[in-house]
């Protein structure tokens, strides 16, 4: 479930490929949790479940706190790769969760993930790099937009930790529809102010829905549902697996064509999320 979630994140950039610039990627962000959000909403209202309110007055800050760093995800993850560009602040974004992650994990269980998932993350990260190096040519240094990017891969690990929590004393599907509307309530006024009015196309419009459906609500509605059975800490290194997925669309679909270093990268993720799935397959066992 994991592996699934990261791959229909993978897509994300491949959408928006076919709409690019007819919208403020902020207003983007904001809208598909917003449509993330309602897609929750039905599931629970088709689940019957009535836990909402329960696990709205019972455990109200871990919600907040996870809506605001699904929010701050998306906000600081498209404010910093524009600002450093999307090769480099792409890589520093994602590559960061897996550390922040198990950094924290460290820190508020006492139990730091072990050498072999530090390995294998470390494999992934590194081929994460080499895969987004080639495709960056003229590199300047920003320090805003590193830092940004430093605080999405932060906000996603800080998120994941949150939903361990809360989907283990609630449902997947009533946990993310509590999260995520909260999300969408902080990332709208934001992108309003930011952006100014929503201005789309049909096209656009098709996009954000695909994006928040498929993209975002089944996506993680599956990473929910994985991290009952499997580490924090495993889950974020597993969604590496989100670039692989964008690299294998960017030459099947967008014609791209990368050097000989981003295939070298591409092995080294492979080979750090294999060493992982066994790590976690083994500690199952």
């Amino acid at each position: 479930m994991a592996l699934a979630a990261a791959t229909l994140w993978g897509t994300t950039g491949t959408a928006q490929t076919f709409v690019a610039g007819q919208s403020s990627p902020y207003w983007i962000g904001a809208l598909r949790l917003l449509i993330a959000s309602v897609f929750f909403a039905v599931v629970v209202g088709w689940s019957k479940s009535g836990q909402v309110m329960t696990l709205l007055r019972k455990q109200w800050p871990w919600v907040a706190w996870a809506g605001l760093a699904i929010a701050a995800y998306n906000l600081c993850f498209f404010a910093g790769v524009k600002a450093a560009g999307v090769a480099t602040g792409t890589a520093v974004a994602i590559g960061s969760g897996p550390i922040w992650v198990g950094l924290l994990q460290g820190w508020v269980t006492r139990q730091a993930p072990r050498p072999v998932w530090w390995l294998g993350s470390t494999l992934a990260v590194l081929g994460i790099g080499l895969m987004f190096s080639s495709a960056s040519h003229a590199v300047s240094f920003n320090a805003t937009g590193y830092l940004l990017c430093l605080a999405a891969g932060f906000s996603y690990a800080s998120f994941t930790l949150l939903s361990q929590r809360l989907v283990a004393i609630s449902t997947p599907e009533i946990a993310t529809f509590c999260v995520f509307t909260v999300a969408a309530l902080i990332a709208l006024p934001v992108a309003a102010l930011v952006s100014g009015p929503f201005v789309a196309t049909p096209a656009t419009w098709l996009m954000v829905s695909y994006l928040g459906l498929v993209a975002t609500g089944i996506s993680f509605l599956l990473f929910s549902h994985a991290l009952r059975n499997v580490a924090a800490a495993t889950c974020v290194t597993l969604s590496l697996a989100e670039p692989v997925t964008a690299f294998v669309l960017a030459i099947a679909v967008v014609g791209e064509r990368p050097g000989a270093s981003a295939f070298g990268g591409l092995a080294l993720v492979v080979a750090g999320l294999l060493l992982v799935v066994w790590f976690e397959t083994r500690q199952k066992g």
